[in-house]
């Protein structure tokens, strides 16, 4: 199968392209940069332009679209939350109406979103069908998801992959967490109740290509492991793991005083606590469902 991705030298990206290429997949890359050669597709999401021709030309029977700006580094300011959205929703949409405006457009149309589309829901089980929540994530996930109708009415297979908390030691919550944490610094955050819906690098890419493969799947998939974690469980496991007491909380008002109140309370102390429906119902099984494991095979230890 022939796979555009756009994000692809990002934490998730980065290990989806060699797992593509595993399985014999030809791989190219949608860049912002200056295209090296034939598997490179040129494109500037803020600025509003696709090289259409080269994007008829790499003739994709799928699209992995991962590209958007992080949301945890830096304050969100005004301007930064602007560039959070645009990115996600206006990269999207540029995307998606070039693909719907192909001779020939893929089959397939893997779309990042996230599980901050449900908000802040304390203990409330949720699933694919549960209302969106409130907040600017929520806000995010919502018109991000919206972007790809252009080409889900050109009849393409649409699938909105609402990732969660990534387990890895080289990017994401996890890496900004290690530093305290192996110097004894670690604990919970606020009171350590919210629900933390987490999944490991290697079950995010594995549920990826699944619903690459699966035609079942169309709409939003929550790629979360099957087994969420309060946030003092999460604390807890972690400093067990790494060897390390993990004993001294963080609380709420001095989280809102370092990184802002809105970015703390939607980052660190909403709770979520989501079930990956689709993708148990569709066959995947996860590699690492509890969360102690995943942690050992993330970190090596």
């Amino acid at each position: 199968m022939k796979v555009l991705v756009s994000g692809a030298s990002g934490l998730v990206g980065s290990a989806l392209v060699p797992a593509l290429e595993a399985e014999g997949h030809s791989v190219q890359r949608l860049v912002r940069s200056r295209p090296a050669g034939t598997g490179e597709v040129g494109w500037d999401p803020a600025g509003g332009t696709l090289d259409g021709a080269a994007l008829a030309a790499a003739r994709a029977d799928a699209v992995i679209h991962l590209a958007g700006e992080s949301v945890g580094a830096g304050r969100w300011t005004p301007e930064r939350k602007t560039r959070i959205k645009e990115s996600r929703t206006k990269g999207t949409a540029l995307l998606a109406e070039a693909l719907a405006n192909l001779e020939n457009p893929p089959a397939t149309f893997l779309s990042a979103s996230a599980i901050g589309y449900y908000g802040n829901r304390g203990d409330e089980q949720l699933t694919e069908d549960s209302r969106p929540g409130t907040g600017f994530l929520a806000d995010v996930c919502r018109g991000w998801e919206s972007a790809t109708l252009p080409v889900y009415q050109r009849g393409v297979r649409v699938v909105n992959l609402r990732i969660g908390v990534v387990l890895s030691p080289n990017g994401g919550a996890l890496e900004k967490l290690l530093p305290p944490f192996r110097l004894g610094l670690g604990g919970p955050f606020g009171n350590g109740k919210q629900w933390m819906s987490w999944i490991a690098l290697d079950d995010l890419i594995g549920a990826i290509l699944h619903a690459l493969r699966s035609s079942a799947l169309h709409g939003p998939v929550n790629l979360v492991g099957p087994n969420p974690t309060p946030n003092a469980e999460f604390a807890r496991t972690l400093g067990q793991v790494i060897g390390r007491p993990a004993i001294l909380p963080a609380p709420a008002f001095a989280l809102k005083m370092m990184l802002g109140g809105e970015r703390a309370e939607e980052l660190l102390l909403a709770s979520q606590r989501i079930e990956p429906r689709r993708l148990q119902k569709t066959g995947y099984r996860f590699a690492y469902p509890d969360l102690e494991p995943a942690l050992r095979h993330v970190l090596g230890r």
